[in-house]
């Protein structure tokens, strides 16, 4: 008569999981955070169940996983401050970056319902920060149409974006929405 051969790896973790679950729930003392260590233990040891070897004590190195994950979640926890009534969260709390895109998406979309002539004073302005004289030049106009064009892209800007002129300045937004680095 002939031994019946061991369950292979994947089987055997089955095998354990009433008493994983038990060894769990005397560490925690909880139940449904037992359930969820051993949950952690056995997606660990499906991960690396290449690393078992096969002749082992399954068990033990089951049991060994889970205190480490155990262990790991305690250090995570001192980690951590409690916040039951989110006072803390309150005061930490940052503005969704979704808003951020958003505005920056507006944005572009106002700058390129500009006039050609408006955008490109504003570009040479504002994002690419050449003086007025110098854009006047590129631009192959006078000093006064540049300041001119770019007054009126601002306005137009302000007015699409629902913004007051005098209270937003526009170059940041011009070097983020083109990409283009600011200068030092």
């Amino acid at each position: 008569m002939s031994e019946a051969p061991p369950p292979a790896p994947r089987d055997e973790l089955l095998v354990h999981i009433p008493s994983l679950r038990a060894f769990a729930v005397s560490l925690s003392g909880q139940i449904d955070r037992a359930d969820d260590l051993v949950q952690e233990t056995l997606v660990k040891a499906w991960r690396n169940l290449g690393s078992f070897t096969e002749g082992t004590n399954m068990r033990a190195w089951l049991f060994t996983i889970l205190r480490n994950v155990y262990i790991s979640d305690i250090r995570r926890r001192r980690r951590e401050v409690q916040d039951t009534d989110s006072v803390f969260a309150e005061s930490v709390a940052v503005a969704p970056q979704q808003n951020g895109h958003m505005d920056l998406a507006d944005f572009r979309k106002a700058l390129a319902d500009l006039p050609e002539e408006q955008r490109e004073a504003l570009i040479l302005i504002g994002a690419a920060e050449f003086s007025y004289e110098e854009a006047a030049e590129i631009a192959g106009c006078a000093v006064g149409t540049v300041k001119s064009r770019v007054n009126r892209a601002r306005n137009a800007l302000a007015r699409r974006l629902n913004l007051d002129v005098g209270e937003i300045g526009l170059e940041p937004q011009l070097r983020a929405a083109l990409g283009t680095p600011p200068h030092s």
